[in-house]
């Protein structure tokens, strides 16, 4: 029989509660994780500008002519830390930019700065007391290793189910007036208030934030690695003509050995063709080539750490187009490997591109300051909800909204399925919601008065 036009009603209030409780519980639990994202994502959008400042004495040489051979600047490493094992070495990009030198001394990174006309030691600085790098690791893994890899992957996953169960919770189904909708009732109550600065906002910053997570999620340990192992066995990865000669067959991955652009990542390390009395090229000649090679000037050169390694060429440019990844051999010179922007395919350069615009670098400050715009919309987002939660939360109870069993509602179980196929660690945490619910909540009366 067709349903009447109350049951349909009462179809759609159900639906209604039943989003609306999931939105509850996604940002009740992530929001002091999204406040994280957002803080940190703010700071390190503005990451040449507070090193620029931070390291300036550093970073500033005075032009003097002619600048003496990268050797020259190993050189002064070496005879003030004879122990040390170079690891990294980065020219200066301009003839004011200071060379840098990173080594292992003792055990600890330290990266080193060289006056390149001179070979003078301006400074060093041990590279785990560099603030913008912990605040890269505390946005990226809360400076947990492998295990807040996963929470923030986690948190970053259900951001995109807050913001779909927002905006159905923000469709406007009779209002007709702007206000409220698109625009705040700033003249309203505060309770009114609060509720447009975080609908409105959250409106607004959908599409925005959304793109961020995505670019975001490239990243991850578990969900980013998973895309980049599917798109290079479809046949979008690396063609044939980045190397010379065949694909090497090597276990060993690109960002095993070096900071690599994200399509790089993935790509097999070839190794040097190496014979007894070879004898390897001097960093001199190494950056003779890459310069030759036209590579964004940015760049470092990464050390073999074996005999049959190569020396690696990375570059992290202010635009996707400019990236680079080369292998070297180390004892005849050759580039085994020459992979750039113009190599990727198109699924590649969308999110190389993506991944510029989302570290604030492919459009300039323009793009730094629609990013912390962005960052600071979340922190209102946040804010504002948690305020809503506090006033109307019921004394004793977690105020969370009534609705049945959303198992009872195909046409939510069925994206939610489908969502939790395509981010995995998603599906395991509403099984984990589920048996908890059904396990614990449902069986036990305080906690069942509580989460009602």
């Amino acid at each position: 029989m067709p349903m009447t036009q109350r049951e349909k009603k009462k179809g759609h209030a159900n639906i209604y509660q039943i989003v609306w409780r999931w939105h509850f519980y996604a940002g009740l639990i992530f929001a002091p994780f999204l406040i994280i994202l957002a803080v940190t994502g703010a700071i390190y959008l503005f990451k040449p500008q507070i090193e620029a400042n931070l390291y300036a004495d550093y970073y500033q040489v005075q032009e003097q002519g002619e600048k003496m051979a990268p050797s020259a600047h190993i050189e002064t490493v070496m005879l003030e830390y004879p122990d040390a094992e170079i690891t990294r070495y980065r020219p200066g990009e301009d003839s004011t930019r200071s060379a840098e030198v990173r080594a292992l001394v003792n055990g600890e990174s330290f990266t080193f700065f060289i006056n390149p006309y001179t070979s003078e030691l301006i400074g060093k600085i041990n590279d785990q007391h560099r603030l913008i790098d912990r605040v890269e690791e505390f946005h990226g893994e809360l400076m947990m290793g492998t295990i807040g890899d996963r929470i923030v992957e986690l948190a970053a996953c259900w951001t995109l189910i807050l913001v779909t169960t927002g905006l159905y919770i923000w469709f406007p189904r009779k209002r007709k007036d702007i206000f409220g909708v698109l625009l705040p009732r700033i003249r309203k109550n505060k309770r009114t208030l609060f509720r447009d600065m975080h609908a409105v906002t959250g409106f607004w910053l959908s599409i925005a934030i959304i793109f961020l997570v995505l670019s975001g999620l490239l990243w991850s340990g578990f969900w980013g690695t998973k895309v980049q192992t599917i798109l290079t066995n479809a046949g979008a990865g690396y063609p044939p003509s980045i190397w010379v000669g065949s694909a090497p067959e090597s276990g060993l991955q690109t960002k095993d050995i070096a900071d690599v652009p994200w399509s790089a990542q993935t790509m097999p390390v070839p190794s040097s063709d190496q014979h007894d009395g070879f004898i390897p090229i001097s960093i001199d000649e190494v950056v003779e080539i890459t310069d030759k090679e036209n590579i964004y000037p940015t760049y470092e050169v990464i050390y073999p750490s074996s005999p049959e390694g190569v020396y690696t060429i990375s570059v992290f440019p202010p635009k996707a187009r400019d990236e680079a990844t080369m292998h070297i051999d180390q004892y005849s010179g050759a580039i085994l490997a020459d992979y750039r922007f113009d190599n990727y395919k198109p699924l590649g350069k969308l999110m190389a591109w993506g991944i510029t615009v989302h570290k604030g670098q492919e459009y300039g400050l323009i793009n730094q300051i629609g990013g912390l715009l962005v960052c600071l919309g979340i922190i209102t987002l946040v804010i504002s909800g948690w305020i809503m939660w506090w006033k109307r939360k019921p004394k004793g109870q977690l105020g969370s909204p009534n609705s049945p069993s959303i198992l009872t509602k195909k046409r939510l179980t069925i994206p939610l399925l489908v969502f939790s196929v395509v981010f995995p660690l998603v599906g395991l945490s509403v099984i984990i919601v589920f048996l908890l619910d059904w396990l614990v909540f449902r069986r036990i009366p305080k906690l069942k008065r509580f989460f009602r």
